[in-house]
């Protein structure tokens, strides 16, 4: 029994052992770090009989003395706080790793982002909901049920200069498309921008780059494009007098998935290019059928039955 209570004692020892080990490793050959990518290689010679004795142990041993030299490492970065968290600024990768996507394009700034950059203006983010006094809830700074929307109230008061009869809910109505045809106006301004093109102004449409002016086509298409601009991609924009509903035009793009690999792609095509059995389109080769069978019966019915007269025969007789 005490030899029993010898060996489990010795046993919790060495588990509180493996539990605080030292954060110093002692390494033949210091180890290739990266950093950046937080990426060591280890080049020491591994003890062949400790590894056939005991591999997942040994393994886990490797493993955990590499990763304590590559957490020392990173431990003498400059770290700073961000709120509850220790964040470790991580310098350049030095390894380049390869791609299959090409690195993304920075998004070319807007007009006002330039302005502000320009004058030191910095955006303060402002909270979703704000309290509203009439009626003493919070509510959402903008979109549906508003705060402050004057748009919804049911009496305004006429300005001192302005005429009497005018209808001031529709002037507010009239405002307010105003605002979104402006703020239209210059993501579109944008987006030519980005894109190289020529930027149009107030009231101008988009020429050709010939210097003259448009044809009926291009002014056709670029009212259309203009429809598209929308986030709905104009799906609930309203129809003009006598315009037709525009058809799709052109194909969708079709991009590869960005987790599939090259060596799976090359795959398929090898087992597309080796089946033994040939590929038959079931559908189209029954649709051809169906035409030809079609097409016989229309010759047949054409021609009349055998031996008998035409109707062109019989007019002639008759006559």
């Amino acid at each position: 029994m005490a030899v029993k209570a010898a060996a489990i004692i010795e046993n919790l020892r060495n588990e509180e052992q493996e539990k605080l080990k030292s954060t110093f490793v002692e390494k033949g050959i210091d180890l290739d770090l990266d950093i950046g990518n937080l990426l060591a290689s280890d080049s020491n010679p591994f003890d062949i009989n400790s590894f056939r004795s005991g591999k997942d142990a040994f393994l886990k041993s490797l493993a955990r003395d590499n990763a304590q030299v590559l957490f020392n490492e990173i431990w003498k970065l400059p770290v700073e706080r961000i709120q509850d968290s220790v964040i470790a600024k991580l310098p350049s990768p030095e390894t380049t790793l390869p791609r299959e996507k090409p690195i993304p394009k920075l998004r070319p700034p807007t007009k006002w982002e330039e302005y502000a950059k320009l004058k030191g203006i910095k955006n303060r983010k402002k909270g979703r909901m704000v309290w509203d006094d009439a009626s003493k809830s919070w509510k959402p700074r903008w979109g549906y049920q508003r705060a402050k929307d004057d748009t919804k109230e049911w009496v305004l008061e006429v300005p001192k200069n302005a005429d009497p009869n005018e209808d001031q809910f529709a002037k507010k109505m009239k405002e307010k498309k105003e605002r979104v045809a402006k703020n239209e106006l210059h993501r579109l301004r944008n987006i030519a921008r980005r894109s190289g093109k020529k930027v149009p102004g107030v009231g101008a449409t988009m020429t050709a780059g010939n210097g003259k002016n448009p044809t009926p086509t291009e002014l056709e298409s670029t009212f259309h494009l203009a429809k598209k601009s929308t986030a709905s991609l104009g799906r609930f924009e309203g129809l003009l007098k006598n315009e037709k509903p525009q058809k799709n035009r052109g194909k969708k793009r079709k991009f590869q998935p960005l987790m599939t690999s090259e060596k799976d792609q090359q795959l398929k095509i090898l087992g597309q290019m080796y089946k033994k059995a040939p590929q038959v389109n079931v559908e189209k080769a029954a649709k051809r059928e169906i035409r030809q069978s079609q097409s016989g019966n229309v010759k047949a019915k054409k021609g009349g039955k055998k031996g008998g007269k035409s109707k062109v025969s019989k007019r002639k007789e008759k006559r």
